[in-house]
């Protein structure tokens, strides 16, 4: 009988990747070995959801001025443009996630490095 190696799951870069997906599966790899054992995973892991929380802070400041009078019509071009944003800039780290590279947010990503203990 031939030796076969055991399979350990997903590989660190397809890991990365998932975890910006949602941040439900960016939790999952932080508490599952051995993805919580990858410095790498781990970074992408927190990136994602400090992302994740960043835009429920942006979408609810971007609310709270559209209730206010004379200056909700910032609300209709806003809107669009920071929605817009997060999306180009998660698409850019779910790219280079799924092809091993790190890419570093500006605030979001050394609060990421020091939560992973890179």
């Amino acid at each position: 009988m031939p030796d076969e190696t055991p399979q350990t799951g997903l590989s660190d870069n397809a890991a990365c990747g998932l975890a910006y997906l949602t941040f439900i599966p960016a939790i999952i790899f932080l508490v599952v070995p051995p993805y919580n054992q990858s410095a790498n995973v781990r970074f992408h892991s927190w990136q994602s959801i400090f992302l994740a929380v960043a835009w429920f802070v942006a979408w609810v400041f971007l609310v709270v001025i559209g209730m206010i009078p004379f200056v909700n019509f910032l609300d209709v071009i806003l809107f669009p443009v920071v929605g817009i944003g997060f999306l180009i800039i998660w698409v850019i780290l779910l790219i280079n996630a799924f092809n091993g590279k790190r890419i570093s947010l500006p605030v979001i990503g050394p609060l990421a490095a020091k939560q992973a203990g890179n």
